[in-house]
């Protein structure tokens, strides 16, 4: 089975072909840091002066390398059909068992993140709210803070029978400090990071 790319996907892996074995082996590397930790500019920039191309050439081809990996790990290629991919996309054989051994390498680490990514957890379904606040009492002598009682429904994807319900009780302080910190995480789930990532195992 040969591997077909995007022609976009497609476009930045030949890129790669121009280079030396030993530029190659670089990409390689920085290929495993973005698998790591995300892309890097301030290495993309070294990089660019070393080869005195623009940034954004580095930083497709290290993107079309890791799209490479991760569609080859989709498509579960064995070590043949990786290396007949790579040769019929126009890499010389030196080029091939560099692309082979970081294949090979890191085939199983790509495939365990697939499948955790594709792990369904219950998600979010409905909620509903209650605002409680205790107007006046001649036992008490300092002020009351209000409570906010929150029925939070989740269910698991493709079951919608089974919906799970959720009691939780707070104040407006940690309600604000709660809705802060789910901002935050959809503001990440919409970095570019993320998106590229998103994009790469559809």
């Amino acid at each position: 089975m040969l591997l077909t790319l995007k022609p976009d996907h497609k476009k930045h892996v030949l890129l790669l072909i121009g280079y030396t074995p030993q530029v190659l082996q670089d990409f390689c590397k920085l290929a495993l840091d973005y698998l790591q930790k995300g892309p890097n500019i301030k290495l993309y920039n070294a990089a660019a002066q070393k080869l005195d191309v623009e940034v954004s050439v580095i930083k497709n081809s290290v993107e079309g390398l890791v799209n490479l990996l991760i569609e080859s790990c989709r498509y579960k290629l064995n070590s043949e059909d990786f290396r007949d991919s790579i040769i019929s996309l126009g890499f010389s054989e030196q080029q091939e068992v560099i692309l082979s051994k970081l294949y090979n390498v890191k085939k199983d680490e790509i495939l365990d993140t697939l499948r955790d990514i594709g792990f369904k957890l219950p998600e979010y379904h409905d909620m509903e709210w209650r605002f409680e606040v205790q107007i006046a009492s001649r036992a008490l002598l300092k002020q009351v803070a209000p409570l906010i009682t929150l029925d939070l429904s989740i269910k698991d994807p493709g079951k919608d029978e089974n919906i799970e319900h959720v009691l939780l009780q707070t104040d407006p302080v940690n309600l604000s400090h709660i809705t802060q910190q789910l901002e935050e995480a959809l503001q990440e789930g919409y970095s570019q990071h993320i998106r590229r990532l998103s994009r790469a195992i559809k």
